[in-house]
């Protein structure tokens, strides 16, 4: 489920959300109900597996408009369900609530516990507010959560990444899992238009090489090429979509993936409104891929896990010198390989 509001929108940000817009939250949350229900009524809710409520912000909208959301959507016998909050609106009666309703999992948008480093990035917390939350969500009584990274930001220096891990697995209670992002220049956004905070290629390429060490060394191995955890604390949701497992997203803009055919919803917050209110159809473009464009997608997927791909998808793999880790009958990228993964993709082979 998409929440397509935020405080302020982060300097880096491409994504389908809006600031200043929080009047229509309320009637934003009865437009996705509606489109659960009818989604319920068409038997396509059957056999849920894991809820993933991001945005944006989910927790702006505060405790009573998200559990409308969970109980429209049914979190009984789910087995992860994650909410996606930031610093500055969460709090212990928030994350209380959330619990009751069902969820069991919290990814917090941390980015960063260095102050001139959140400010480069545009994000609306200071360190202090980071830890506060991350205490809420344990003392919440929450054993499963994230917390989300960003390097390369303007000002970065290797030390202040450096100190931004250590306070982090310094936290109480010491987050189970970690999202480390490589800063991405998106088109149109105040950071693509600001070419004296583009990130430094090189830059980045060593602080993911550190953070790979260190969190490994604090007991969190990657899972997949942006992503760390304690063994059983991996993400399930993130990790059905690596797989190419079946998904509905509710909401404006947000993506789904069913039997091979994959469709999004209208991106507009007014017209996403105006067409559930009318009873018209959300989905405004979709696509079918072929078996082979399938195939080839997983394999792409699957070699950014720990899990890697078959051999055979990559026959040259001993022309890729020291970008690849062999384990068994697969291949798997090593940490100098997941700097080059799209390099290495390329040379992926259908039933090689």
């Amino acid at each position: 489920m998409h929440v397509p509001f935020c405080v302020r929108r982060c300097d880096y940000c491409a994504f389908v959300t809006w600031e200043g817009r929080e009047s229509l939250a309320e009637a934003y949350v009865e437009a996705v109900v509606t489109e659960i229900t009818r989604a319920r009524r068409a038997g396509h809710l059957e056999g849920l597996e894991t809820v993933f409520i991001g945005g944006g912000t989910p927790s702006l909208l505060g405790a009573a408009p998200l559990c409308r959301l969970l109980d429209a959507l049914g979190t009984d016998g789910v087995a992860e369900v994650t909410v996606e909050c930031n610093p500055e609106s969460t709090d212990l009666a928030l994350l209380g609530a959330l619990r009751a309703a069902g969820v069991n999992r919290i990814s917090l948008g941390v980015q960063s516990l260095a102050p001139h480093v959140l400010a480069g990035l545009g994000r609306a917390h200071d360190p202090a507010e980071a830890r506060r939350a991350v205490a809420a969500v344990g003392e919440a009584g929450f054993s499963n959560f994230n917390v989300d990274l960003i390097y390369g930001g303007a000002g970065e220096e290797d030390r202040d990444w450096a100190e931004s891990l250590e306070q982090v697995l310094a936290l109480e209670p010491s987050p189970p899992h970690v999202s480390a992002y490589a800063l991405t220049v998106e088109p149109g956004t105040p950071l693509a238009a600001d070419r004296a905070r583009h990130p430094d290629d090189d830059a980045q390429a060593d602080r993911y090489l550190y953070a790979d060490e260190r969190l490994r060394r604090a007991g969190l191995e990657w899972y997949e090429i942006s992503n760390f955890a304690r063994p059983g604390h991996e993400c399930r949701h993130n990790r059905a979509c690596w797989a190419q497992a079946d998904y509905l997203g509710f909401g404006c803009a947000a993506h789904s993936h069913v039997g091979g055919r994959r469709f999004r919803n209208v991106a507009s917050l007014d017209r996403y409104l105006a067409r559930v209110g009318a009873g018209e159809p959300v989905v405004v473009a979709e696509e079918r891929l072929s078996a082979e464009e399938a195939a080839l997608e997983s394999l792409q997927l699957r070699l950014r896990t720990r899990e890697g791909v078959p051999r055979a998808a990559l026959p040259d793999a001993e022309g890729l010198g020291g970008l690849l880790v062999a384990q068994g009958e697969r291949l798997v990228l090593s940490a100098r390989g997941r700097l080059l993964a799209n390099e290495v993709a390329l040379r992926l082979v259908v039933g090689g």
